[in-house]
């Protein structure tokens, strides 16, 4: 009896068995897949996205960058990680990106300019995202000289995220992909562009709220109606007021925190 105890013992798997079946493009198990509200067929654009990736951004289950990649035709949504650019794994890949007047940069900065203000007709752009919490884009920004240096661009009157299963910091903030749809729809003069891009997320949300997920307000919300649990730290108090007074209308542009 020991020795068919002992012999069922080393027959088990070192890696537990996977037992929910996933999707090949989004990774996640098939009853929960949003791949079926992609835009069928991918979205043909002129203008590029290119996504400066956090590292941490990928370990993230509910991450929205891949949504866009999928959502639009192959090679208008690229994505290099790192926490500074260009490093040796891309730099060959982005030098050119980066010395193109055709490049804008997504950054919330003094200099900055409204994308609504492009001149399109100079077109067609390729506009960089940084993919990251706003410490995070912070860093990657202040680590990498060669950001500084691009034209740099804002989003002004964004509204309110549809990502409400994340907490943002402020009521502007935006997920990477509807950050990246609403942009898309300004360069395209196309609208309707960020609702279509943005259903997959529309339904990831409803998975997760039919499941137990609550729906969460932004900590600016929060704050506002003395609704936040914890003392207001310097690293928010400083993100919140340099929204209200650099960014105008808080056009960060820049992934949720959890």
């Amino acid at each position: 009896m020991e020795e068919d105890a002992w012999n069922d013992l080393i027959g088990i798997s070192a890696d537990p068995p996977d037992r929910r079946d996933k999707c090949e493009q989004c990774k996640r198990p098939v009853v929960v897949c949003w791949c079926p509200a992609l835009p069928q067929p991918a979205i043909s654009v002129a203008s590029q996205i290119v996504i400066l990736q956090h590292p941490a951004e990928e370990k993230r289950s509910l991450r929205t960058a891949l949504m866009l990649q999928l959502g639009l035709e192959p090679g208008k949504c690229v994505v290099y990680k790192g926490k500074r650019f260009p490093n040796q794994k891309n730099q060959k890949e982005l030098e050119g990106i980066f010395n193109s007047e055709q490049t804008l940069l997504l950054y919330p900065s003094k200099d900055s300019v409204p994308l609504e203000e492009i001149d399109r007709s100079k077109g067609p752009y390729t506009l960089i995202l940084i993919d990251g919490t706003w410490p995070q884009a912070k860093a990657i920004y202040a680590s990498s000289p060669v950001l500084h240096r691009l034209k740099q661009v804002k989003l002004i009157a964004v509204g309110i995220s549809d990502y409400i299963i994340r907490t943002q910091p402020t009521e502007g903030c935006l997920s990477t992909l509807e950050t990246a749809a609403q942009c898309l729809a300004v360069l395209e003069c196309q609208p309707e562009l960020r609702q279509s891009l943005v259903r997959p997320l529309h339904t990831l949300c409803k998975y997760q709220l039919d499941n137990g997920a609550v729906e969460h307000q932004s900590k600016e919300f929060l704050m506002k109606n003395n609704q936040y649990p914890k003392p207001i730290g310097k690293r928010l108090s400083r993100l919140l007021n340099y929204s209200n007074t650099v960014c105008g209308a808080v056009p960060l542009g820049i992934e949720q925190e959890t």
